[in-house]
């Protein structure tokens, strides 16, 4: 649930379809913009943007299982940050094969809005060759093997120990946009890596959040 750029990839114009169902902007460095999920509680009426902010109404209004379990959410947040800052290093990589299974009419959209935040054309984003190698290395080395220290570094299966948390989530997410995005060899690339703990850990979060 975290805001990666893949939760803009399935509509065209969320800008549009956020004002329409009058929900709020937020912020992004400095500038005012609609995002996607958007979430309408239908026993609360609450309508609200924003992944972080989503979860944070999910565990304050149905608290039976806490994402952030107390105390910790200022902890997480800081998780947070700390993915977000690796993901970033192969961001282009990452957009280009979001914008690769999209319908024509989003793809437009998509290439055109993160051409202007990048500031440069798609076919530059992660071109064949060294700068697809450093998205490669980035994404293995810098966010996975970063991610390996975490849960290796704790005692139990989840990031806060025997305590599953939006922290697991914010990774699990992660994983599942570069499984739904990523060409097959790529996915098996990743999915190999350290002997197979994303796909291990993908199934352990959809058991876990009964998504199976």
């Amino acid at each position: 649930m975290t805001s990666s750029p893949s939760s803009l990839a399935t509509v065209a114009h969320p800008t549009l379809q956020s004002q329409e169902i009058g929900a709020s902007p937020n912020k992004r460095d400095g500038s005012t913009v609609y995002t996607l999920p958007v979430l309408s509680g239908p026993n609360t009426g609450a309508l609200i943007t924003d992944s972080w902010a989503i979860a944070v109404y999910l565990d304050e209004t149905y608290p039976e299982k806490p994402a952030f379990p107390k105390g910790s959410r200022g902890l997480i947040r800081s998780f947070d940050s700390a993915v977000g800052a690796l993901l970033r290093a192969s961001l282009e990589f990452s957009l280009l094969r979001s914008s690769q299974i999209l319908n024509e009419r989003s793809k437009k959209f998509f290439i055109n809005a993160r051409e202007a935040f990048l500031g440069e054309k798609v076919d530059k984003w992660s071109p064949e060759g060294p700068k697809r190698n450093a998205h490669w290395e980035a994404l293995e080395q810098k966010y996975y093997g970063s991610a390996k220290i975490w849960y290796e570094e704790i005692e139990g299966k989840w990031v806060m120990g025997d305590t599953f948390s939006y922290a697991d989530i914010i990774i699990a997410a992660n994983s599942f946009w570069f499984k739904k995005v990523c060409r097959d060899d790529e996915w098996k690339r990743i999915a190999s890596l350290h002997d197979g703990r994303w796909n291990k850990l993908l199934a352990e979060v959809e058991k876990e959040c009964n998504l199976v």
